[in-house]
């Protein structure tokens, strides 16, 4: 078996709150993610992949087809937006990084599968000191 990642960037805006909650509780929860302003984050996104080598190819799966997987799919749709707003697979979702990572993998599963491959893990840089990865339910 072997793994192989393509990372991907995107910048995008957020802000974690319940809108049930007050904005004392939110401040208290979530901390300066909570301002009501926003603030945003230069990601990283890491998608591994795991499978047997393409006896032709020598490929697990073409990481270029991955990437344009990635754009339609993801990017595209986070890169320069507000990811409580904008992203339809986020609506009514707390914008976490955690959140994020179930989601993405929810876009990208089939199409990436359907390349002869399995979707291993999907890995959300947020800041330098923090990351989420997720493995599948």
């Amino acid at each position: 078996m072997v793994y192989i990642t393509r990372r991907e960037q995107f910048s995008a805006a957020h802000k974690l709150f319940r809108k049930e909650w007050s904005e004392e509780k939110n401040n208290e929860v979530f901390g300066k993610c909570s301002n009501p302003n926003w603030h945003g984050h230069n990601y990283e996104l890491f998608v591994t992949v795991k499978g047997e080598q393409n006896p032709d190819t020598s490929f697990v799966a073409n990481l270029s087809t991955i990437s344009v997987i990635l754009r339609e799919k993801v990017i595209s749709k986070l890169d320069h937006k507000n990811i409580n707003l904008d992203v339809d697979f986020m609506k009514g979702k707390t914008a976490t990084t955690e959140t994020l990572a179930v989601e993405i993998w929810k876009q990208i599963e089939t199409p990436i599968n359907q390349l002869g491959c399995t979707l291993h893990c999907v890995k959300i840089r947020e800041t330098e000191n923090n990351y989420v990865e997720y493995f599948g339910s």
